[in-house]
């Protein structure tokens, strides 16, 4: 459950952090039933007295480029799957209002970033956030941008670290602030308001912060499996397959494994995709053996959630009935 002052907290943070004025227009494709398509999309820009343009669906990888131009965007909002989708398709002068894009959700390749900057001039600015959260935790800014991070927390939000047995960076990042959610409702207990403890929310995230405060992710406490005994980040392991085949779609989950405790599977679009190809580039990054996917699964396409998240219950569902 998100209060009204929590929604309006986090739109007073963001706000604080990005500049932004009756001149400019937000380009919003995001779906509002999510909270960074409704705070950050919509909320934000339309409490701000900034005129906003909707548009139903991110999915339509031609159309959206060609609105954005003619609607004069100055700031859009999106993740990285849906920016990929746009820029295969835009016109190189589609983007030429542009002056802020936020990229949220999901983790921001450094292929996507690279071709913004390079084939429309356009800087895509990574946050981070959970719908816990009303959603926005941290952001780059045009004045303090780190590529790779998610920027620095917003005002008004505390934060600690909690250890996370088997991983020696960073741990698992706890906040609070007047953005986290009144609570949970479950199903079973119908009406019924379960609080944060402490006011506490536990993000699930293993996240390291540098001495001047930007947070980089170093992947979902569920998204790192044990092997051999040791913690593999299911993140990373997508990161470096990312470098390897950036003109691709590759997603990593784990299963359980008799002799080694879990084992991954790579499930990829790219057809020519060998372990034997993961494996000599893994070596020359200096990437250990036990991050390399032992098994892959070839599809056409990735499935994808309404938010732009890559669904990964149905990539473990789809592997585990295999």
């Amino acid at each position: 459950m998100l209060s009204h002052e929590n929604i309006q907290a986090n739109r007073f943070q963001l706000a604080s952090r990005v500049d932004f004025g009756p001149t400019d227009i937000v380009f919003n494709a995001l779906p509002i039933f999510h909270s960074f398509g409704l705070t950050g999309g919509t909320l934000l820009p339309v409490l701000s007295g900034i005129r906003t343009f909707l548009y139903p669906s991110p999915l339509h990888y031609r159309i959206v480029p060609e609105l954005i131009y003619a609607s004069n965007a100055t700031i859009m909002f999106g993740t990285d799957t849906f920016l990929s989708g746009y820029a295969r398709f835009a016109n190189p002068y589609d983007f030429y209002s542009l002056r802020y894009v936020f990229a949220g959700a999901e983790k921001l390749k450094d292929e996507t970033r690279k071709l913004w900057s390079e084939k429309y001039g356009v800087r895509i600015l990574e946050a981070y956030g959970a719908t816990e959260t009303s959603p926005a935790l941290s952001a780059n800014t045009a004045m303090h941008n780190r590529p790779g991070s998610v920027g620095r927390l917003l005002p008004g939000i505390k934060s600690r670290l909690q250890a996370v047995p088997g991983i020696d960076e960073g741990g698992k990042l706890i906040v609070s602030g007047a953005n986290v959610m009144l609570g949970y409702l479950y199903a079973d207990n119908p009406g019924v308001l379960v609080k944060p403890e402490n006011g506490e929310y536990d993000t699930g995230d293993i996240v390291d912060l540098d001495p001047e405060g930007y947070v980089t992710i170093k992947g979902r406490a569920k998204r790192f499996a044990k092997i051999a005994g040791e913690m593999v980040s299911l993140t990373a392991v997508e990161a470096y397959l990312a470098e390897l085949w950036p003109e691709f779609q590759s997603a990593v989950v784990a299963i359980p494994d008799s002799k080694k405790g879990e084992a991954l599977v790579l499930i990829t679009n790219n057809k020519d995709a060998s372990r034997e190809t993961i494996s000599a580039f893994a070596k020359n990054q200096g990437i250990g053996e036990l991050s390399v996917p032992r098994n892959i699964k070839k599809v056409d396409e990735l499935p994808v959630l309404g938010t732009g998240k890559t669904d990964y219950v149905a990539l473990a569902a789809s592997v585990a009935n295999a």
